[in-house]
């Protein structure tokens, strides 16, 4: 028996042997939990029951769905709480666990979708519950809210009880085996899926179904599509990286499930109303579900070269080599910047009048960000600065989302409130005045959002390519004598040998994270009648921006210590260019507002930059001691 995958039970990929059902669910050997597991399969099932419930009555009072939509949404509820059962009565305790978890991760973000209709109905794009035949302003939520609400709820109760079983079957599990490149196309599927859940669901030209994007949106129905695609590729990202191949399988076949339950609904509702279309979003999500629930069916074990093979190979399935993946990093990072650029020089903002058109100071932010992203993603194809600059692009994509989401929200912030012309939807309502016209996003909206989707992916393939680099790196150690390997000039780097960073540097690292905290909390320049955005009060759609990178930052300073000098190197670098473009936003933005001056986060930005190149410093002083 191995430590990669072997359950008790079981064969080598986790799957229960014929007839040992019952002995697995009723053992009480040491790190089982078969009436938490129980518990939380009949919580999962009490659930789906709810949420089948309230897909058959009305939620909206005096209100009717799009179309008779409550078989489809019963199949959906009931397909989940269906594979909990199956894995559960099967023996398959990890795969139950992870399905319970894959479904309770996304749990929350459903039951915010679902809570829009309570705050505001008459804003919520979801025809296959509600969909208006006339102007309704606050209609009451009916008896169909309160069971989806339960729904959700049971489902987040069920994670609770099967997070200590997805923990045991892990520790048994061993340690992981490190070579799961094919299960790495999940996180990728992950990050299209929130991709799409950030986009509209579908297009509408019915006046009462005004269907936007999830920045556009109601602010319930936002902060739930926000919560989705980022717990969607986090899932998918966990369950990969779990030791125990059942819990790997589950954890991508409930995230699956759950993404479909919000992307399919939205789909048929694009393909059966009337006025209604369907929109790439939901395509995108209903996809990406689709194939998460198809590669839980292959293999998450790993069989290596000189072990007999038997079974299904389709795991054994081999990404592409180091060179293509630093290719696609490069590339990726650098159609981020160029979009970045276009987002920066395109007119954010267009009038629906004669108004005079208003533009946002943060496009010179944005193109400071494209720049700050270009020159490491031109280096990843040079090969000797090639890992050294995949670690800067993997902090430096978050100055994308720092300036895009300060463009963004001050596109928003005048959007709006905008009028809309009843007659593009074919109704007879009156025309607005001048003066509520308005005014509508511009071209530079739409290059912006595109660089924040392909600086997301060029950072999940950044990623990747770190992870494939330590496989080619431990590969290498294992199949060359130790003379061959220091004159390897192309396997991959050099500077890829050697261990953890030093833990000397612990103490900068701390002081440069107190003070990026510090540094993006707090304004980098005061003007009269301004209010920057901030963490702590003002916060708004430009603050996301803010919340996002920092928590970049404070992800590579927690990772620094642990990793290898090269890599650690690298990502205290990119850290303080990316405390650098905050810092930059008193010349690029403050500029533009008569009045402006340094304020306390400018000033801290700086330090803390310098105190990361002081860290990377120590971190490549002490590997040139130790090597």
């Amino acid at each position: 028996m191995t430590s990669r995958s072997r359950h008790p039970g079981g064969d080598s990929a986790g799957h229960a042997v014929p007839g040992a059902a019952s002995a697995e669910l009723l053992r009480s050997e040491p790190g089982s939990r078969p009436r938490a597991l129980l518990l939380s399969a009949g919580l999962v099932s009490a659930g789906a029951v709810a949420l089948a419930a309230g897909a058959l009555l009305p939620v909206i009072q005096g209100g009717s769905s799009g179309f008779t939509a409550g078989p489809l949404l019963v199949v959906l509820a009931w397909a989940p709480a269906a594979a909990v059962l199956y894995a559960l009565f099967t023996g398959r305790a990890g795969l139950t666990a992870g399905l319970v978890l894959g479904l309770t991760a996304l749990a929350p973000g459903r039951l915010l979708l679902d809570l829009q209709l309570l705050a505001d109905g008459s804003l919520a794009a979801r025809p296959e519950l509600f969909l208006a035949d006339r102007l309704l302003a606050l209609p009451p939520a009916g008896p169909g809210l309160w069971p989806l609400v339960v729904g959700h709820l049971l489902t987040l109760t069920a994670g609770a009880f099967a997070a200590g079983t997805a923990r045991d079957e892990a520790e048994r599990a061993g340690e992981l085996d490190g070579r799961r490149r094919w299960r790495l196309l999940g996180p990728v599927l992950g990050v299209a899926g929130g991709i799409g859940l950030l986009l509209a669901p579908l297009g509408s030209g019915n006046a009462y179904l005004l269907a936007k994007n999830a920045f556009e949106g109601p602010t319930v129905a936002m902060a739930g599509y926000l919560l989705l695609a980022a717990m969607l590729p986090l899932t998918v990202l966990v369950a990969v990286s779990s030791p125990s191949a059942g819990v790997g399988e589950g954890g991508f076949a409930g995230a699956g499930l759950a993404s479909l339950a919000v992307g399919v609904p939205a789909v048929v509702s694009g393909l059966v109303v009337d006025r209604l279309w369907v929109a790439p979003g939901s395509v995108v999500v209903t996809v990406a579900g689709l194939a998460l629930v198809g590669l839980a069916f292959t293999r998450f074990d790993v069989v290596k070269a000189d072990d007999a093979v038997t079974g299904d190979l389709a795991g054994e399935a081999r990404l592409p080599g180091l060179f293509w993946w630093r290719l696609t990093t490069g590339g990726l990072a650098l159609l981020a910047a160029a979009a970045a650029v276009a987002g920066a020089l395109t007119p954010v903002l267009k009038a629906n009048g004669p108004a005079p058109v208003p533009e946002t100071p943060a496009r010179w932010l944005l193109l400071g960000a494209a720049v700050v992203l270009a020159v490491p993603a031109l280096c990843v194809f040079v090969p000797r600065l090639s890992a050294f600059a995949r670690g800067v692009v993997a902090a430096t994509w978050a100055g994308v989302v720092l300036a895009g989401a300060a463009v963004l929200g001050a596109a928003l912030s005048v959007t709006e409130d905008k009028a809309v012309d009843p007659a593009l939807f074919g109704v007879d309502l009156p025309m607005p005045s001048p003066d509520q016209v308005g005014f509508s996003a511009g071209p530079g909206v739409t290059w912006t959002f595109v660089a924040l989707v392909l600086a997301a992916v060029a950072a999940l393939a950044a990623v990747i390519t770190g992870v494939v680099e330590r496989d080619v790196a431990a590969d290498t150690a294992d199949t060359a004598d130790t003379a061959d390997t220091a004159d390897t000039a192309d396997e991959p780097d050099n500077v890829l040998d050697g261990s953890g960073a030093n833990g000397t540097v612990l103490t900068p690292v701390v002081a440069a994270a107190v003070l990026a905290i510090a540094a993006f909390g707090t304004p980098v320049f005061t003007a009269p009648g301004y209010r920057a955005p901030g963490l702590w009060s003002n916060f708004g759609a430009a603050s996301w921006g803010l919340l996002g990178a920092l928590a970049v930052l404070l992800g590579l300073y927690a990772l620094v210590v642990r990793s290898r000098p090269v890599a650690a190197a690298s990502a205290l670098a990119g850290a303080a260019l990316l405390l650098c473009l905050r810092a930059a936003e008193l010349p690029l933005v403050g500029s533009e507002y008569d009045g402006a001056s340094a304020g306390i986060g400018f000033w801290l930005a700086l330090a803390g930059a310098l105190v990361s190149l002081v860290a990377a410093g120590m971190t490549v002083a002490s590997a040139r001691r130790t090597g």
